[in-house]
């Protein structure tokens, strides 16, 4: 898509070109500061817990923070300029939802539903299935992966009721770099001094199901969706999820790891390496998605006909369908996004 202004002059703003995002801000009780001490959020709140770091939900809209549309929300941009999705994009809404997760406690064990299921009995929403990336974790932290044994939602309410559920649940050590597939159903919950970057539909319908008791800062206990998440749940055990086994691509000027394909969202582990001050690594661009690129360590530059674009650790940066071949520059890890 090109048009030109009154002179007559190609106008470059609607061409498709990368810009950086800036992320909308959470703050929960299980909350920390490392989203902003290790990655730059900076914000007014005391505690981050979730940065919504490629976002069109309207619970937590992302910003553009560069180029032409620089202050618009991502998804006032894609709803005048559709094309850029690369697909179905209703109304500007993204199919999926990047987020950076510090929990500094525990989060509570909680479920989401799927499609079908939220169709019927949310408005017609999206279900949610998620991916995580496991950032940094300290020394015995652990998440939540469903259940131990069988249970039947009769066990569950009790435990519930007497403040035993955990009996019940399966809980699995966590390291950096480990990879966890959290499909719709799937009764789960992030564990105490976990660092993370999610992958997940664009939704934000969670049923909790359990939530130690806890009190906010009213002194109020969270309320429980029960009848939601035992509607929804999973209630027999699952095998622990394993690292997608995929082909590593070797390229020039960088390595790429499968992390997880799924009929969502797919995700690569990118570590760019490019030493020479002239070597560069090239993303090809496809006119059928949009992609998303998250740094999580290192920094670098992306380069496209003439222009050029800085990032660093803990930046987004948003990639249009149909965008010219990129080159990018500097040595870093980054969380490749597509759909």
């Amino acid at each position: 898509m090109t048009s030109k202004n009154m002179n007559g002059k190609i106008n470059s703003d609607c061409y498709p070109q990368p810009f950086l995002l800036e992320p909308a801000f959470k703050s929960h009780l299980w909350g920390g500061t490392r989203l902003r001490d290790n990655f730059s959020k900076e914000s007014h709140r005391e505690i981050v817990a979730e940065t919504w770091e490629c976002s069109t939900h309207p619970d937590g809209p992302s910003l553009v923070a560069s180029g032409a549309f620089r202050g618009q929300t991502l998804r006032r941009v894609l709803q005048s300029h559709p094309q850029w999705a690369g697909g179905p994009c209703p109304d500007g809404q993204l199919p999926v939802l990047l987020k950076l997760i510090d929990a500094k406690e525990d989060l509570s064990v909680q479920v989401h539903p799927d499609n079908q299921y939220a169709r019927v009995h949310e408005n017609g929403a999206l279900g949610k299935t998620e991916m995580w990336y496991i950032l940094d974790a300290a020394e015995g932290a652990a998440i939540v992966y469903g259940f131990l044994h069988p249970v039947t939602p009769q066990q569950i309410r009790q435990s519930v009721e007497q403040g035993c559920l955990q009996q019940h649940l399966r809980r699995i050590p966590v390291k950096k770099g480990d990879v966890f597939f959290i499909p719709a159903g799937m009764v789960h919950a992030v564990g105490a001094g976990i660092l993370l970057a999610e992958i997940q539909q664009n939704s934000n319908i969670t049923y909790r199901l359990y939530d130690y008791e806890r009190r906010d800062e009213n002194g109020f206990t969270r309320p429980l969706q029960l009848d939601q998440a035992l509607a929804v749940a999973r209630l027999s055990p699952s095998e622990p999820p394993c690292r997608l086994k995929g082909i590593i691509r070797f390229e020039r000027g960088a390595t790429l790891h499968p992390l997880c394909r799924c009929s969502y969202f797919q995700v690569e582990y990118l570590r760019l390496d490019t030493r020479r001050r002239h070597q560069f690594w090239y993303l090809n661009s496809t006119p059928h998605s949009f992609q998303i690129l998250q740094c999580i360590q290192g920094c670098g530059s992306v380069f496209w006909e003439g222009k050029s674009l800085f990032f660093h650790r803990g930046d987004c940066i948003f990639v249009p369908a149909g965008t010219a071949k990129l080159g990018f520059h500097g040595q870093g890890e980054l969380l490749k996004i597509q759909c």
